[in-house]
């Protein structure tokens, strides 16, 4: 029997067929003009309702099962991720155009997360005696709040939601899941792995879909809400939180800032900069997306990023030699080529590396540096999420920290300079959840990971993170 349907264009990189009986997710491939990669079913209300409400029945079993036992039932998991990593980083890179090589590095290193929560949480969570004598006993008890909502973003579709779903599965929560609609086939094997081990039933489920999809599943009957993306979106789950009176987690936005204090080394400081803003095609929360620097130093600098992006490799992702794919989808394209006319027609210099082979169809976009920027601009005001970084020249310590406060964000910031002690001075004065100083590396799971202002609220990863998914109870003996 034919089915009639019609289109649904959510965005220019996703298609919603919409039949009589089932709506479906196309998902497209941006780095070869958008030709379609594969297909999940749209999750209806009715199966929304139906996982959610498993999940409440296995929540009680889940946390009195214990830590020990469910990190044993966990772990095969873990290991099956490592095994097909190749698998899934192929997927991740037909569905949002990032490089095999990045996404083999997402898989890898965020299954070694995983691996390292399996290990470590544990010990964050055991119950701490806050008082004892030879009468009394007086402990701190964290326990899992129930069924949480964790709802990921599209830039690093497994490595984000993994590291949420599996500290929320170590702590004892059970979770009901939805990935990014730009990537519903990396979340589909994702599913399929989970599932794969003899989970109980309502553990782990996954739902399918666009933000509408997230936010029915946010009004659910659950218990926590974990929130990955953008800012707009994080506030609108925060205001539903607040309405249940459940609590949020809500790692959102950035635009970080980085300061180049003359006395720097630019020999290390330079091939930072260059991956903290053109890694994942600049597409990351966390990225350089602002670069302050001494007008001492500028020209310099300028010069040696135009003379680092001009021999990268624009090409098809799938190849091992390409250094930057395409973007996500194509309204990411507009709205890049949207904020960068902006910085062009209020003033701004533009300095691109290789152009576009005209071979290359689909959502690419060069990698680009803007000088004579403003503060009026939208390249400066607007989290830029494309591999452009605006550059601006500062005189003074305290010009420089105005203008990395200068902004609605603060999830990270990065601090180049010789004199320690002045780093450290204004890291102290940066508003960002997030300072890195020269050479320093915050990447460790056993750091914790959010930010200040409109960048979210709460923490991931680390000890405080692992905290973060639990009540916390006081129990007194006497």
């Amino acid at each position: 029997m034919t089915k009639t349907f019609h289109l649904n264009y959510v965005c220019p990189n996703i298609i919603i067929i919409i039949f009589k009986t089932m709506s479906k997710l196309i998902s497209t491939n941006p780095a070869k003009n958008y030709e379609i990669v594969g297909e999940v079913e749209i999750s209806a209300d009715e199966d929304i309702k139906r996982k959610v409400a498993l999940a409440n029945v296995a929540k009680k079993k889940w946390k009195e099962m214990g830590i020990e036992k469910r990190i044993e039932l966990l772990t095969p998991i873990c290991e099956e991720f490592k095994v097909r990593a190749s698998e899934i980083a192929e997927i991740i890179t037909k569905e949002m155009g990032k490089p095999i090589k990045e996404s083999l590095g997402e898989v890898n290193g965020d299954v070694g997360e995983f691996d390292w929560y399996l290990k470590h949480i544990p010990e964050a969570l055991k119950d701490e005696i806050t008082f004892q004598d030879k009468k009394t006993l007086h402990k701190i008890v964290y326990e899992p709040y129930g069924a949480a909502a964790v709802i990921s973003p599209w830039n690093f579709p497994f490595g984000v939601a993994i590291s949420v779903i599996a500290s929320n599965l170590i702590a004892g929560n059970v979770v009901v899941f939805k990935i990014s609609e730009e990537c519903p086939l990396t979340g589909k094997l994702m599913e399929e792995i989970i599932n794969n081990h003899g989970l109980p039933p309502g553990v782990f489920s996954e739902v399918y879909g666009a933000g509408d999809v997230g936010e029915k599943l946010a009004k659910s009957d659950i218990d926590l809400i974990c929130f990955t993306g953008s800012t707009r979106t994080g506030q609108s789950l925060y205001k539903i939180a607040a309405d249940k009176f459940i609590k949020a987690i809500l790692e959102m936005g950035g635009s970080n800032p980085c300061i180049i204090f003359e006395d720097a080394d630019l020999d290390k400081a330079i091939p930072i900069i260059y991956k903290g803003r053109f890694s994942n095609c600049g597409q990351v929360c966390v990225s350089i997306k602002r670069l302050i620097v001494h007008e001492s130093i500028f020209e310099e600098t300028i010069k040696r990023l135009e003379n680092l992006i001009k021999i990268k490799r624009i090409g098809d992702p799938m190849n091992q030699d390409a250094d930057m794919g395409s973007l996500a989808a194509k309204r990411q394209l507009l709205l890049l080529q949207e904020q960068v006319k902006d910085a062009i027609d209020k003033g701004a210099k533009i300095i691109r590396g290789k152009e576009i082979s005209e071979d290359l169809k689909g959502a690419y976009y060069p990698q680009t540096i803007l000088t004579d920027i403003s503060q009026e601009m939208r390249v400066w005001k607007e989290e830029v999420f494309g591999p452009v970084l605006s550059v601006i020249k500062f005189r003074t310590e305290e010009e420089a920290i105005a203008l990395a406060n200068d902004t609605i964000y603060g999830l990270g910031s990065r601090v180049f300079s010789g004199n320690i002690e002045r780093a450290e001075r204004v890291a102290s004065q940066i508003q960002a959840g997030t300072v890195e100083i020269n050479e320093g590396n915050r990447w460790h799971p056993f750091n914790p990971f959010g930010g200040y202002k409109k960048s979210g609220m709460g923490r991931q990863q680390g000890t405080l993170g692992f905290r973060e998914l639990c009540q916390v109870k006081v129990v007194s003996i006497g």
